[in-house]
């Protein structure tokens, strides 16, 4: 196991990042936000000793992996996050297994690749019969709840096809990841010539309505606009607008909002077990924030881009055909960064400090003590890296993610504080909180295809973790198919990855090679050199032996076929006997006859 303890094996920046964060040592700049903070502080508080009964699983959207204080980020502070960090074990190398908000969350909820549960792209319904988070998590006598988003799209023909009443208990948890919805809203309400992106109008804009925000769509004319000219609204979706102050007040954004709808969960639930789902909107798209994070951090914040003009010289067909699209042009732009990021650091460092707000009121309902928490996102942001925009490749802006485990209990105190640097996906998520309840993971290896990490909390992990992760994409949605023009069925991407090297399979196209240990910026494609050829022959097969794991017989567990070796024989099927000594007298009995 590659581990290291903050306190001395962190590089010098984040040693004194952390040790800003745990005592309080901002700038001005940064004051505003000491009435969030409450992790933060001496560096001996204490999580407490009891025993897991809840699970907090926060989720950030579009959030990387390196924005963040306690994963290095030199200008944007995040104490309570980094007091998470410094509580619980922090993990540098995990990552997503599909790089676009939805299959990457199905992944999560499933704890399966997106090969094996087919949700592979934003509006794929996830199939009824995959059992989710809340599947596994009920028979333990545990409530999965949702506050905010899932990006999901129900399998309205499944559900009709099996008679399933989508208002029925059932049919809501079917059409919800598992989840019951507490507040389901997934921060997508815009409206164009054909109407609406989601049909359903969320609750957060009566809560708009009802505070006198007035309008049919006070998501977007509020919430995710500033004010313009006369009239004419400024559009967040339009970026040159990212630095205006949103018009609503900062305490009536989303961010605050689904922080207050989680506490009122908590409230409701009382000395019930669960699972609350807390999945922030932000900081995705569109990057406009309320004052005063909208100015908070300025051009001279924003960090240089990754990428380089060997990039842009002979690129791979598919990742020149992502470099060339709108989104990808935007970002390539320095005004559009220096616009952008600050307002993108803005939207984080509200939710760190909605998250004190949380942490604080955990801490006065005593819910600490018996909560383990999570803390990730569902992939990252380019936000002009490689000369990109948005997400979709695998580049580590865009495919790794932070992961942060925190565990009450005494039996992790060896570990706090440290960061894992061993690969991690995604799909490891269900498994470690099943063991952290009590529940032995292994009993449904049929169904997950991911690994528990609480014996890594535990610190009883020895040995290689796992020697690759993995990662897909479905582009068939996008222009860029079209582009390239390749068929719907054959616009794939396929990520394997090692601690050295990752290795893209594109279908109809030669690989990509990047070498992490050479070139960690990933700038150069060894993908045709052909002193590689056996590096990529390995990375090639390791993804082909992946491709041919048993992933769909997900109803008959190992444990089951091992258990029914030689059953039939005593419910009386004798296949290949001759001879009636050949076998146990007791099996013959019943064929002996009444003499």
């Amino acid at each position: 196991m590659e581990r290291q303890a903050l306190q001395d094996g962190e590089p010098a920046v984040e040693r004194a990042v952390l040790c800003d964060a745990l005592h309080g040592a901002y700038s001005a700049a940064e004051r505003h936000d000491t009435q969030f903070q409450l992790l933060v502080g001496s560096p001996e508080r204490s999580f407490g000793m009891g025993t897991v009964r809840n699970i907090l699983f926060i989720m950030c959207d579009q959030l990387r992996w390196d924005y963040l204080s306690c994963a290095g980020h030199p200008r944007l502070h995040t104490p309570n996050i980094d007091a998470l960090a410094a509580r619980g074990v922090r993990f540098s190398r995990a990552y997503v297994q599909s790089p676009v908000c939805g299959a990457s969350r199905m992944s999560f909820y499933t704890g399966r690749y997106v090969q094996s549960h087919g949700s592979t792209w934003n509006g794929v319904p996830l199939k009824v019969g995959e059992m989710t988070l809340g599947d596994y998590l009920r028979p333990l006598g545990v409530q999965a709840a949702l506050v905010g988003k899932t990006h999901m799209r129900a399998d309205v023909e499944g559900m009709q096809r099996l008679g399933i009443d989508p208002e029925s208990i059932i049919g809501v948890r079917v059409a919800e990841c598992g989840f019951d919805p507490y507040e389901r809203d997934d921060g997508l309400h815009g409206v164009g010539p054909d109407g609406r992106y989601e049909p359903q109008l969320p609750r957060y804009n009566q809560y708009l309505n009802d505070k006198g925000y007035v309008g049919s769509n006070p998501w977007h004319d509020w919430a995710n606009a500033a004010a313009g000219d006369g009239n004419v609204l400024a559009s967040g979706w339009a970026m040159r607008h990212a630095r205006k102050p949103a018009r609503v007040k900062e305490e009536d954004s989303e961010t605050p909002y689904m922080t207050r709808r989680a506490m009122d969960f908590m409230r409701d639930a009382g000395d019930r077990p669960w699972c609350l789902h807390l999945s922030y909107i932000k900081p995705h798209w569109p990057y406009i924030a309320p004052a005063p994070y909208n100015t908070m951090y300025g051009p001279a914040d924003v960090q240089p881009a990754l990428r380089s003009e060997e990039e842009r010289r002979d690129p791979h067909p598919v990742y020149r055909a992502f470099m060339d699209l709108h989104v990808s042009s935007s970002f390539s732009r320095e005004e559009v960064r220096d616009e952008v990021v600050p307002v993108y650091m803005g939207l984080i460092k509200q939710i760190d400090d909605h998250l004190g707000v949380l942490f604080r009121f955990m801490d006065e309902q005593g819910l600490l003590d018996s909560t383990l928490i999570a803390f990730t996102s569902d992939h990252g942001d380019y936000l002009g890296d490689h000369w990109m925009g948005e997400k979709d490749l695998f580049h580590e802006p865009s495919a790794k993610i932070p992961l942060i485990l925190v565990d009450p209990s005494e039996r992790v105190d060896a570990t706090r504080g440290t960061v894992c640097n061993d690969l991690v996906e995604a799909i490891d998520l269900v498994p470690s909180f099943l063991e952290a309840l009590g529940s032995d993971p292994a009993l449904q290896s049929h169904r997950l295809e991911g690994r528990s990490l609480m014996p890594i909390l535990r610190g009883e992990a020895t040995g290689a973790w796992r020697d690759f992760v993995f990662s897909e994409y479905d582009y068939s949605m996008l222009p860029v198919a079209t582009a390239l023009g390749i068929e719907p069925r054959n616009a794939r991407l396929f990520m394997v990855a090692d601690k050295r090297w990752k290795y893209v399979h594109a279908v109809g196209f030669r690989p990509m090679l990047y070498d992490l240990e050479s070139d960690p910026s990933e700038f150069r494609d060894l993908g045709a050199d052909p002193a590689l050829g056996s590096e990529r022959g390995r990375m090639a097969a390791a993804l082909g032996e992946w491709g041919l794991r048993l992933s769909q017989r997900t109803t008959r567990s190992e444990q089951q076929i091992t258990a029914s070796h030689g059953k039939s024989q005593r419910r009386g099927i004798l296949i290949g006997v001759w001879d009636e000594a050949e076998i146990d007298p007791e099996l013959w009995s019943r064929y002996l006859g009444d003499d």
